[in-house]
């Protein structure tokens, strides 16, 4: 009868210890999500404040300005194409702390100026 008393409450302190450990490890599950939303809270914390940061960097007077990355992927053209846009003066470009950039409006100016004018149709001789 002993070893049936024995038994009976080895087992019942598993099962408690069992429900004590998968009670715990749903703590610490709630615990992990918890963190995990707040890190992820801090992460689009610091992503909106980068962007901005970035925003602010890349406008001067109120212009935006692009660097050559930019410009050649958005004129489709070489670094030797730009560099001579640059030499010829067509386009204008500002050094800043060795690095060239561009303002927006400058960049549209050279397009409007690059385009060809329209053929006018001949009139026809009566």
């Amino acid at each position: 009868m002993l070893s049936d008393t024995a038994a009976l409450l080895v087992t019942e302190t598993s099962i408690s210890m069992a429900a004590a450990k998968a009670n715990r490890m749903n703590i610490d599950r709630m615990e992990f999500v918890a963190w995990m939303e707040r890190i992820m809270e801090r992460f689009d914390i610091l992503s909106e404040h980068l962007i901005t940061e970035q925003k602010k960097l890349q406008v001067v007077d109120g212009e935006e300005l692009m660097d050559n990355q930019d410009l050649l992927q958005m004129l489709k053209i070489s670094n030797r194409s730009l560099q001579r846009y640059r030499s010829s003066g067509r386009l204008p470009y500002y050094s800043i702390s060795g690095k060239l950039y561009y303002k927006l409006s400058d960049v549209h100016q050279f397009i409007r100026d690059s385009f060809n004018k329209p053929v006018q149709p001949a009139k026809a001789i009566k």
